[in-house]
């Protein structure tokens, strides 16, 4: 889903609920806007209100938690890589072609994850790079002492590692969030909307009020969309961390 064109959705669905509730105020008997009426209806609308409201804070809570976990994901995957990079040059010179391996991988997920990102352009790598050409390129490394062994059978299990670490990310791309239940949200909040303008004055002020309060869940839609995308949204996930990585690749 587009964040801003569902948030506007939304914006216009609660405001033009209120708007509704304005007109059927003048449609109505009198009868009907009677203050035992309108205690009957506050009850029933808090419930409602409270619902989605409740609702609403976990849908945020939940994509910002979400957020946070992929983010920090990046850093750790970022730090793992330099450390494998050193674990390689301690492998000694036989490391040379695991580690242009590993250059190559790093600069090829950048650009698949953040195209904008300024990494110089080179032969893109394969998506299997992290899980079978990078092992195998370690495989071949040939040491000459029990030291440059253990370095080895590091790198190749931190590499195992790197590779789970990078689907992960591939698998947590796709959308969590439930259409049916955003529908069901924005509509317990449209008959709230009815309810207040149905019992309030026509006037500016109320319009105003009501305006702002479907900016705001408007506002949060759009919030809650957009950290579910973290690597596509206004508030994406910076590349810092992956470029700080290569850089120290290329050293």
């Amino acid at each position: 889903m587009n964040p801003i064109l569902t948030a506007v959705v939304v914006f216009s669905a609660l405001f033009g609920a209120a708007l509704l509730g304005s007109w059927l105020r003048r449609q109505l008997p009198d009868h009907h806007l009677s203050d035992q009426t309108k205690d009957a209806v506050r009850i029933g609308m808090q419930s409602i209100a409270t619902v989605a409201a409740l609702v609403l804070g976990l849908l945020v809570a939940s994509t910002y938690g979400a957020y946070n976990t992929e983010k920090n994901e990046v850093i750790q995957m970022a730090a793992k890589i330099i450390q494998l990079d050193q674990l390689l040059i301690n492998c000694g010179p036989g490391s040379a072609e695991s580690r242009e391996v590993l250059r190559g991988s790093l600069r090829t997920a950048i650009l698949r994850i953040w195209p904008t990102a300024k990494v110089e352009q080179g032969t893109p790598a394969p998506a299997y790079a992290w899980t079978q050409a990078l092992p195998r390129a370690i495989q071949r490394i040939s040491t000459s002492d029990d030291a440059q062994r253990v370095f080895k059978a590091q790198a190749a299990a931190l590499t195992c590692e790197l590779g789970q670490m990078r689907w992960l990310l591939f698998e947590q791309t796709e959308s969590s969030i439930s259409v049916p239940l955003l529908v069901i949200m924005v509509f317990w909040f449209s008959i709230t909307f009815v309810s207040v303008s149905l019992f309030a004055p026509p006037n500016a002020t109320v319009h105003v009020a009501q305006l702002m309060a479907a900016l705001s869940v408007a506002g949060a839609i759009f919030l809650i969309l957009d950290l579910d995308k973290p690597f596509a949204g206004f508030i994406g996930i910076s590349s810092g961390p992956m470029l700080n990585a290569l850089n120290h690749l290329a050293k």
